[in-house]
């Protein structure tokens, strides 16, 4: 009988990661049906530094936190595309990373061969696919290259996160586009 490992053995807890599940569970509070969600990822030490009142809030003393990091969120214009937003962000020197967390529909391999290429056809194709899966995605990234995606489906419910540093290579791609 074979056991599989923990997630914590096979990705190894890093500031990125903890942020990039904490960003996913703060998301999945609210439920379904969300627009795209942006982070500003910033040192914990840093932002006590600067708000003294927020370490009783979030619950941290500043002693013990070198090196965690703290997501702030940001608001975006929900009549944008996200693609198209992120193309046009830069993030002041102060921010060490960003996330973005957004909902897709996600078909097996090999479905895409039998995809029309008209937008409209397309969409109605995939929506009606039997094999599709709604999917939180959880992009998160560091200005030194650092990076971090989760992927959760919709059912069933309370379905294993899968984690990786490219689970969504482009949208992390974009997203490191914005830091540099």
């Amino acid at each position: 009988m074979s056991v599989d490992p923990p997630l914590d053995e096979l990705h190894p807890t890093t500031p990125l990661r903890e942020v990039a599940l904490e960003v996913e569970a703060h998301v999945g509070e609210d439920g379904w049906d969300q627009p795209a969600r942006l982070y500003a990822l910033v040192p914990t030490v840093d932002l006590i530094a600067r708000e003294p009142a927020l370490a009783e809030q979030l619950g941290v003393d500043g002693e013990d936190d070198h090196g965690s990091l703290t997501s702030v969120e940001q608001d975006l214009p929900q009549d944008r595309d996200l693609e198209e937003l992120l193309g046009a962000i830069e993030w002041p020197d102060a921010v060490t990373g960003c996330a973005v967390v957004v909902e897709r529909v996600m078909l097996p391999p090999g479905a895409e061969e039998d995809l029309p290429t008209d937008p409209t056809a397309l969409i109605e194709a995939v929506v009606a696919h039997p094999e599709r899966r709604e999917v939180r995605l959880v992009a998160a990234v560091l200005r030194d290259g650092g990076r971090h995606s989760i992927v959760r489906a919709r059912t069933p419910e309370g379905a294993e996160l899968l984690e990786g540093p490219d689970l969504v290579p482009g949208l992390l791609d974009s997203l490191h586009g914005t830091l540099t």
